[in-house]
């Protein structure tokens, strides 16, 4: 696991151990980016369910303002952060977004790509877009890449929120959506 492009280029990255686990793959992450292009500069990105911290990464990577990791456990996070020296334009918060509400200190701030990389098969994204919040959280024109398993179906519930791009990756599903 690496940092594909930017001014991390070729960066190894710290992994995390577990059965579990399923990080991002590289030529996923590089379609990703691809898609969102040179937009990525000068954004503020969050990255839910972080795990390795790998997606905001990249995103600081390529030019991103600030990005705002937000996992259960965080210690890898802060590792990969470290390695690339990007302390200074991240906020790290060990937080369990499925059963707690918004952290307060994200409260009054916007970002203008959120990353959502759950765990598959737990409906963590249709829980995480629901939390009481969680919309005030996303600027306007903002774009959220989630990624789920090809066999789960993403429900939104929220008629604020559509799907706009579907990409599939083996046996990964990166849907695009945006605040309608």
């Amino acid at each position: 696991m690496r940092v594909i492009s930017g001014s991390r280029k070729g960066r190894k990255l710290v992994p995390i151990e577990g059965e579990r686990v399923r990080p991002t793959s590289d030529r996923t992450k590089e379609a990703i980016f691809n898609i969102l292009g040179h937009s990525i500069r000068d954004s503020r990105v969050l990255d839910l369910f972080a795990g390795t911290g790998a997606l905001g990464i990249e995103a600081l990577s390529r030019g991103a303002d600030h990005a705002v990791f937000l996992d259960l456990y965080c210690d890898v996070v802060r590792q990969n952060v470290q390695l690339c020296r990007f302390e200074t334009v991240s906020t790290i918060i060990s937080h369990d977004i499925v059963n707690d509400p918004v952290p307060e200190t994200l409260k009054g701030q916007t970002f203008d790509f959120v990353f959502i990389d759950p765990p598959y098969k737990t409906e963590y994204i249709e829980k995480t877009f629901e939390k009481e919040g969680f919309i005030d959280l996303l600027s306007p024109g903002c774009i959220i890449i989630a990624e789920h398993s090809c066999k789960e179906s993403l429900q939104l519930s929220l008629s604020t929120l559509d799907i706009f791009r579907q990409k599939k990756y083996s046996k990964t599903m990166i849907s695009f959506i945006t605040k309608g």
